[in-house]
């Protein structure tokens, strides 16, 4: 058995424990998991682009083909029924023949319906977890997407399976490559739409691939957090500021999600990068075991306060910028989150796994993670200095607006804004950067 095999092998048992106690817990024999179906496209004959469902790529990296489904007991080997129909129309899925393949007893499917022919006779006592209650409901399937069964099976996502970590990695050096494309296509005079399109590329993957909307942002439309639009006009030199790109890479079903930003020439907002830069890495310094998610983002708000000052944006003290909402104006997102099977993995808030629910800080209402950081978790860490103008017009009206340099804001608004994202994961010895580590 290879390295990578036995890595998959420690998995499955990891996922078959979990599965195992959760339904001795609620009483129940089993778990249907549904990948999936295609959604048609209102009043036309082609479908969406089929996204599968997290709980079934959990367990084996078939992303692409719906209608098939996991039936896993916790003790029995898993049975995976898979999707093979007879059609001259599309590209039917190959056999299965794979490393993961030896880890289940493989049923065909030549229609979806067929999977009735294979459910257990005490369905009621089996839990259906999907997307399409419906077909719950028409396979006599009645506990749908059990509260108690996903609050478990979310709470333990956080902790990654040393095959889990693997793959993460190779998200991230796949994105990494995607990255350094990028941004020696920017420097070269190209579009957004042409950066993005080199960066697929370089990383071997479409659209419908990635675990996200690429955001590929020149200039001002940096300081649009979820910029998608990606223009087909170029940029003169003259005219060229900045260049944020913020993508990932799918990788077995997991994602890496990594931000960086560049400046097209030397200067103050050159010098800004770096000094976010240093900013970032420091706080990924400050990660420990122990520590809730939610002091981290606040101390990266002190920093940022401090950042503010030293380069003068704003004549206030630390306590002052946080406590009126200054930082937020600057900063105005979460520090980061879970990543893993999604891009905002699940469990972020949960502080245990009868799922408890921690919301974010009034203050903080973005931040996407309140747990404390534990051992095999893994976060993206991406702060962020922009300047939004629907954020700094009502500032600028404020009492605090008067102690903000507005000539320099003006200065740098056409530069857009600053993320630095990396990916890490915290081991007991320390923090592992997967990012960094792959070359970015």
């Amino acid at each position: 058995m290879s390295s990578y095999s036995q890595l998959f092998a420690q998995h499955i048992e990891t996922l078959q424990r979990r599965t195992r106690d959760i339904l001795q817990q609620q009483g129940l024999s089993g778990l249907a998991i549904h990948a999936g179906q295609t959604h048609r496209i209102f009043l036309d004959d082609q479908d969406y682009p089929f996204k599968v469902n997290p709980h079934f790529k959990a367990w084996l990296p078939v992303l692409d083909n719906p209608h098939c489904w996991l039936l896993v007991d916790g003790v029995s080997k898993p049975v995976l029924l898979f999707y093979r129909p007879v059609d001259f129309w599309h590209k039917v899925a190959d056999l299965p023949n794979a490393f993961w393949v030896d880890f289940f007893d493989i049923c065909f499917l030549t229609k979806p319906e067929q999977v009735a022919d294979h459910l257990p006779a005490d369905k009621q006592t089996w839990a259906y977890l999907g997307g399409h209650l419906e077909i719950a409901g028409l396979l006599g399937l009645t506990q749908p997407n059990p509260e108690a069964v996903l609050n478990y099976l979310h709470y333990h996502r956080a902790y990654k399976t040393d095959y889990e970590l693997e793959c993460l990695r190779e998200a991230n050096r796949l994105g990494v490559r995607g990255h350094i494309a990028a941004k020696e296509s920017f420097m070269a005079g190209a579009s957004e739409f042409e950066v993005n399109l080199t960066y697929m590329k370089a990383v071997g993957q479409g659209a419908n691939e990635a675990p996200y909307g690429n955001i590929v942002a020149i200039n001002r439309n940096a300081a649009i957090l979820h910029y998608t639009q990606l223009s087909h006009q170029r940029v003169a030199d003259i005219d060229r500021h900045s260049f944020l790109i913020d993508a990932g890479v799918d990788f077995h079903g997991y994602a890496s999600d990594i931000t960086r930003t560049w400046a097209w020439r030397r200067g103050e907002f050159a010098d800004l990068i770096t000094a976010m830069d240093e900013q970032q890495q420091a706080i990924i310094d400050e990660i420990k075991p122990g520590r809730r998610y939610t002091e981290l983002h606040q101390q990266m708000h002190h920093r940022l306060a401090r950042l503010l000052q030293s380069v003068e944006l704003v004549d206030m003290s630390v306590d002052e910028m946080i406590g009126t909402g200054v930082t937020n104006v600057f900063f105005p997102h979460g520090l980061g989150h879970f990543l893993g099977l999604q891009v905002h993995d699940a469990g972020g808030f949960m502080q245990d796994e009868r799922g408890t629910h921690l919301s974010a800080p009034e203050q903080f209402p973005y931040l996407r993670c309140t747990r404390v950081m534990e051992p095999g978790q893994v976060f993206t860490i991406e702060p962020g200095l922009y300047f939004i103008d629907s954020l700094l017009e009502p500032l600028q009206g404020s009492e605090q607006g008067k102690r903000v340099n507005w000539q320099k804001v003006d200065a740098l608004r056409p530069f857009g804004g600053i993320r630095i994202e990396d990916n890490i994961v915290l081991h007991s010895h320390g923090v592992e950067n997967l990012t960094r580590q792959a070359g970015l």
